[in-house]
């Protein structure tokens, strides 16, 4: 019983099933370098304060530097015993320097331990997503000048709806992915917040700064309620919220690049570097990387729902319950940073195949909306011209034809206002040309997103 940090009160040892139940060291061993980091700013505010000396805190932090060293060197013994990462450590420190050690845990618990180890964690991870994000972007703007000039038919319930330009199609991507970086910015801010010096849950009758800690630790603010900061777990389900929207926004890239991909599309070839091959059909190149990706996504989505069930009947304000957020919030992280550590190459190595989107381009009759906007700006109201250019895509889909290939004949058979100056808008990029509207697919406004995120990039 020796070696527990809360044996004090205890008379009977712990049942070592009890220990095997309740240890968290095997996934919390991930925060040793954020623990160390507080521990030492926690150290060098305490020697400010007179709480400890200042050859103590010099002790305290050479040894924590060496038990650092011994576990990124892998020379670091951890035993389910001492249950988590914080007790280990200071184990390690005190087997090192005695009582001095033992001085370290002045005036903060592992409530409010745990809580600023893992709020460090949570920005630094923020902060490696935010550049995997940036760098997909980087991919997909980078595709823009080569793809210029390539139309692409743009989908609504999965069917053909309206011509577009390749580059409006990838920005598009741009566009989700920078929601997804703004989500963490927010996320990041409330995260910033200093635990440390909450303590168990009141506060402590010692003369601390907080202030100070915090501005050791880089924190922007130092929470203001002991109570809510111990139980606090807002910044974990939302950076969870934020991976899981990231995560949505890539399954759905994967699932539409997968369709491209087939033999029935054939608008796109993946990078044989990021496919696989069946073991009996010698001709098969699977996209198994997209179908993970969106695979992968139904963790990070059960990893949210986890937490968010995981805190719901919690009462203020710590209870151990809270162990079981870092093994989801870790998963739903290391899920998303590989997706994304694969999307960007996986991204920049694909190449459309333009003579085959080129071939199927005139079919589905993308120009219908533009001719019947034309006809509106003849002074036809729009309801009206609605059902004309429907007439007509009913003659086309009779005679297997497109809407440019009808005869005047037919044209006036579906209106006698009707005459051949719509030629000049029919044909899909004629009908990409007719579009004016900010953030349309026109060429001019494609042109001027493209380089408003290359100077937001830099690239």
């Amino acid at each position: 019983m020796a070696d527990k940090a809360w044996s004090g009160v205890f008379d009977e040892a712990t049942d070592p099933r009890v220990e095997r139940f309740t240890e968290s060291i095997s996934v919390d061993k991930r925060l040793y370098a954020q623990d160390i980091a507080g521990s030492i700013a926690h150290a060098q505010m305490l020697a400010k304060v007179g709480l400890l000396t200042t050859d103590e805190c010099r002790q305290i932090e050479s040894a924590l530097a060496e038990i650092r060293h011994a576990i990124e060197s892998g020379t670091f013994r951890f035993h389910a015993d001492l249950e988590d990462i914080h007790l280990h450590i200071e184990k390690a420190l005190t087997d090192r320097l005695g009582d001095i050690g033992r001085k370290l845990h002045t005036a903060r618990s592992r409530n409010d331990q745990v809580s600023t180890d893992l709020r460090l964690w949570v920005i630094e991870a923020i902060d490696q997503i935010d550049t995997r994000l940036a760098d997909l972007q980087k991919a997909f703007v980078g595709r823009c000048d080569a793809d210029r000039d390539v139309v692409l038919p743009a989908y609504t319930h999965l069917q053909r709806a309206q011509p577009v330009l390749a580059p409006h199609y990838w920005l598009a991507y741009c566009d989700k992915f920078n929601r997804d970086r703004g989500r963490l910015t927010d996320c990041r801010g409330r995260t910033n917040v200093l635990s440390l010096g909450a303590a168990a849950v009141a506060g402590t009758s010692l003369p601390i700064d907080r202030e100070d800690v915090a501005r050791r630790l880089n924190f922007a603010a130092v929470a203001g309620n002991s109570i809510d900061v111990s139980s606090d777990r807002d910044f974990v389900v939302e950076f969870a919220f934020c991976l899981t929207l990231v995560a949505e926004h890539l399954s759905t890239w994967a699932e539409e690049w997968i369709l491209w991909s087939t033999t029935e599309f054939n608008f796109l070839r993946l990078p044989q570097a990021f496919c696989t091959g069946s073991s009996i059909m010698p001709q098969k190149v699977n996209p198994d990387v997209l179908e993970l990706i969106r695979g992968k996504t139904a963790r990070v989505v059960g990893n949210l729902t986890s937490l968010l069930v995981l805190l719901k009947g919690l009462p203020l304000a710590y209870n151990r319950d809270l162990q079981e957020d870092k093994e989801r919030i870790f998963d739903s992280f290391d899920t998303v940073n590989a997706c994304l550590e694969l999307a960007s190459p996986l991204v920049a190595g694909a190449r459309l195949n333009v003579e085959a989107i080129r071939e199927k381009l005139d079919r589905g009759h993308l120009d219908a909306t533009t001719l019947m906007e034309f006809l509106i700006k003849r002074g036809t109201p729009q309801r009206t011209a609605h059902q004309i250019v429907g007439r007509l895509v009913r003659t086309a889909l009779e005679r297997c034809v497109r809407l440019s290939d009808l005869t005047e004949d037919e044209l006036k058979a579906a209106d006698a206002s009707l005459d051949a100056s719509i030629y000049d808008v029919l044909g899909v990029e004629k009908a990409v040309a007719a579009f004016i509207s900010y953030g349309s697919t026109a060429p001019s406004q494609v042109a001027d997103q493209l380089a408003i995120w290359k100077k937001k990039l830099s690239v």
